[in-house]
């Protein structure tokens, strides 16, 4: 009987010393990995107005935060040319000279920005691990707000002709289609933003939508359908497209179809913008946070930590939770809080 005790003693030494041993191997590697790569207490993921918003209030606490742009520096507002609708700016103003003001902003209460972007990241445990193409970042909070991305189609012509008369941003690409014909497809504020801008541009510009009214902001429509009466541009109702045409090296054309008589018509054109939309930039924390249709699960409510995910310590703001309003003076607000909401959490541990 003392030898099955002695026996059975021995083992649970031996079980204490195995899980003593666990624990501490766990924190080594923890702390190498804090020592190996750049530990921040809070980061920051996206450069657009929520971004930045989020970089000056958690500076302005003492967060020292740092924040990596991502692949493309100021968000989606450095494609836009006009913003008449920034509170303060009575004259408007460029979208990319809205984002330069704001970066310089966060940069005088000494935000450090990063030129990276993320490939991968770990959010299981605390620190989490980020991995940059240029190296790997550890934080005890993170604030996304990578934002969305110009939606496709998803038709085999469309992806065949991208880069070759197929684009999703007319500010960019608008320059090469100078006194030539083009398409915008869609009926929402970037659509029609679009065709004003392409109108300034092109030849002639036809907007194509597959309703019989546009989804886009009053103002806009006034401004597109006085363009339409006096103006290069035409509009098509209650059409989608079914197949851009071309040379193998160009586009030359589109095929679209009437939604309520079937018929199909062919127009001919240099260029065609696709503006249906975007899709938020949440594929890195697929299976990691919970998302709905792609955006971000945030847990708003009237208690506080607004902005908290599915993972103590992630917040998320701006486009890539926000599939609604999609405002850059909303994503800003967004930003704000997710800031509070930080500072509130890294003042609990």
């Amino acid at each position: 009987m003392f030898s099955r005790v002695l026996f059975c003693h021995r083992y649970f030494i031996i079980f204490v010393f195995v899980i003593i041993f666990a624990i501490l191997t766990q924190n080594i590697r923890k702390a190498e990995t804090m020592s190996t790569s750049n530990h921040h207490r809070l980061i920051i993921l996206g450069s657009g107005p929520a971004g930045y918003t989020a970089a000056v209030y958690a500076a302005r606490a003492n967060l020292n935060p740092v924040l990596i742009t991502g692949m493309e520096p100021g968000g989606q507002l450095t494609t836009t040319t006009e913003v008449d609708n920034w509170p303060g700016d009575v004259e408007g103003l460029q979208g990319p000279a809205l984002m330069e003001r704001m970066q310089k902003h966060a940069e005088r209460f000494e935000t450090q920005i990063i030129f990276d972007h993320i490939v991968k990241a770990d959010l299981a445990q605390a620190p989490f691990t980020l991995q940059g193409d240029s190296t790997t970042y550890t934080c005890d909070a993170l604030i996304i707000a990578t934002g969305a991305s110009a939606r496709y189609l998803g038709l085999e012509s469309e992806s065949a002709y991208q880069g070759k008369g197929v684009s999703a941003c007319a500010t960019c690409d608008g320059f090469f289609y100078r006194n030539k014909n083009v398409c915008v497809i869609g009926g929402g504020n970037t659509a029609v933003e679009e065709a004003l801008y392409l109108s300034n541009i092109a030849a002639s510009v036809t907007l194509i939508h597959r309703r019989d009214t546009l989804r886009s902001e009053k103002i806009l429509q006034d401004k597109l359908f006085e363009k339409a009466r006096t103006g290069n541009i035409k509009l098509i109702w209650n059409s989608t497209l079914d197949e851009v045409l071309g040379d193998g090296k160009k586009v030359t054309g589109v095929s679209i179809r009437n939604v309520l008589t079937n018929e199909k018509e062919e127009l001919t054109l240099d260029g065609v913008f696709i503006a249906i939309g975007h899709t938020p930039n949440t594929s890195l924390f697929t299976d990691q946070l919970k998302m709905r249709d792609g955006y971000l699960t945030i847990k708003s409510g009237l208690d506080g930590m607004a902005t908290s995910t599915s993972i103590p310590g992630v917040f998320a703001c701006g486009d890539v939770a926000d599939h609604v309003y999609r405002q850059a003076i909303t994503s800003a607000g967004f930003g704000c809080m997710a800031a509070l909401d930080a500072e509130k959490y890294l003042d609990s541990l």
